[in-house]
């Protein structure tokens, strides 16, 4: 496995994250289990998460499957950089209250406090906000924030789903604070999805943030799908067989999947390499389901792409430029 730093920070991060969105939902807790002592003997140390994760009835579950991981002992914690999010609902009867959601400094200090419950640990590494809250102040966000690292329930805060202006003005507030800030931001980010590359990712850089992509196979679409529905049958759902109603968007992922036959290479290792050739990038996010696809994740870090295949990879998924050249003269 190789390293790097998170952001500006001194953190080593793998440059391989291990997403559990899965985790509860889609694979059971042993499985769970199997799959996290998995990454880590492979050296993933990143694991990340979400408080709403579990969905429904269950969020939380996720959390739960990682705390009772961790609690079996073994050095797990110590070995492993937790990550999760705050932001969704979380009330547990139903009723949506209204201080049971977002950045509001009484959420914030409730909710750091229900994950590591369930995550059975005493701090948090990187505390994430999962979306935009435009209610709330970054005056009172940091405020509350600063406290929870004096408490040392939390050491890093990071961002999701925010555009490079709220990254901007995240860090300038922090910084009139005196502040450490955002370290880093998870924003959706692949060869089919490269919009990120226009302000997200230049701000992220600029303000010295890890980028942390999330989708990086884009729901399937790169990981081969097209091969998959000829040889095995199985045809593509979600976010990946929505995409492929459109003609032209079959006929980039056939050119994207004959590119990688010609030079032998599996298309979602090669997605996920080509991810951590980009700038500013720390490292995917990856949700498997299986030992086998984290096996096949761990592979791609060690994956060389040519300068033709990344020519040819440019060539069908042409990213849109920078800002504001990509929509200005």
């Amino acid at each position: 496995m190789k390293y790097t730093q998170l952001g500006r920070t001194g953190l080593k991060v793998s440059r391989l994250v291990l997403g559990t969105m899965n985790f509860g939902p889609q694979t059971d807790e042993a499985d769970s289990h199997a799959i996290m002592d998995a990454a880590l003997d492979a050296g993933v140390n990143f694991f990340d998460t979400a408080n709403v994760y579990g969905w429904g009835e269950n969020k939380g579950r996720t959390e739960e499957i990682l705390g009772s991981w961790l609690a079996q002992g073994g050095g797990r914690r110590d070995r492993t950089v937790l990550a999760t999010k705050v932001y969704g609902n979380m009330g547990t009867d139903g009723a949506a209250w209204p201080n049971h959601d977002k950045l509001s400094a009484v959420n914030i200090r409730r909710a750091v406090d229900a994950s590591l419950k369930r995550l059975q640990t005493d701090h948090i590494d990187l505390y994430q906000f999962h979306h935009v809250d435009r209610a709330t102040p970054w005056e009172e966000i940091w405020q509350a924030v600063d406290v929870l690292v004096q408490q040392g329930k939390i050491l890093y805060a990071g961002s999701s789903n925010h555009a490079g202006w709220h990254l901007a003005q995240a860090n300038e507030t922090a910084a009139r604070r005196g502040s450490l800030g955002l370290v880093s931001e998870q924003c959706l980010y692949n060869l089919a999805e490269r919009r990120a590359e226009m302000e997200v990712i230049p701000a992220a850089q600029g303000y010295g943030l890890g980028v942390i992509p999330w989708s990086p196979l884009h729901g399937g679409l790169l990981g081969g799908v097209l091969k998959k529905e000829a040889t095995e049958g199985r045809r593509a759902s979600g976010r990946a067989a929505d995409a492929l109603k459109d003609t032209k968007t079959r006929e980039q992922i056939q050119a994207y999947e004959n590119l990688l036959d010609k030079h032998g290479l599996e298309p979602g290792e090669a997605a996920l390499a080509w991810l951590l050739t980009r700038p500013g990038v720390t490292g995917p996010i990856v949700g498997p389901r299986t030992a086998e696809q984290l096996a096949s994740a761990v592979r791609a870090v060690d994956l060389e792409l040519s300068d033709e295949v990344l020519d040819g990879l440019d060539a069908i998924f042409p990213g849109p430029g920078p800002s504001p050249e990509a929509f200005a003269w």
